[in-house]
């Protein structure tokens, strides 16, 4: 994935990070329940919810969300990677993932990168994802 990733048309994330959520009793965010779909077939998620996605699993990534909350949202293999892979993030505070750089190499494929906000110091988190019929789901991640 390229570091210089353009911005394309999408709907601006707020700066909170919960965005206006309550978090869960460990302090991570309640992952939305419903499917990956996004607007009508063929349409790129917004901003917003690629960040969401972004953070769980920057937290699963930091030993603070349990992969299963996640793996409706993964391809079997990539899942099979997240529980393969572990903690990858040392965090003493849960991490907080910034504004997705998003880049769309060909219809029906989105690729992202996100700084994720440690303690004490952060990573970067690069996203592979798919659409599959209607759904987007998670084909690779990345973290460094």
């Amino acid at each position: 994935m390229s570091s210089s990733l353009p911005r394309i048309g999408l709907t601006p994330v707020p700066a909170s990070p919960y965005d206006g959520r309550t978090p869960e009793v460990d302090g991570s965010l309640a992952l939305d329940p419903r499917p990956l779909v996004w607007g009508p077939p063929g349409a790129v998620p917004d901003e917003r919810k690629l960040r969401h996605l972004g953070q769980a699993l920057a937290e699963v990534l930091a030993g603070r969300r349990p992969p299963e909350t996640v793996a409706d949202r993964l391809t079997e293999r990539a899942y099979r990677e997240l529980v393969k892979a572990g903690r990858m993030i040392d965090s003493r505070r849960p991490p907080f993932a910034g504004a997705p750089h998003i880049k769309e190499p060909r219809d029906g494929a989105i690729e992202m990168c996100l700084l994720v906000h440690c303690d004490p110091r952060s990573h970067v988190l690069a996203i592979r994802l798919e659409r599959r019929g209607v759904q987007w789901l998670c084909t690779d991640f990345e973290t460094a």
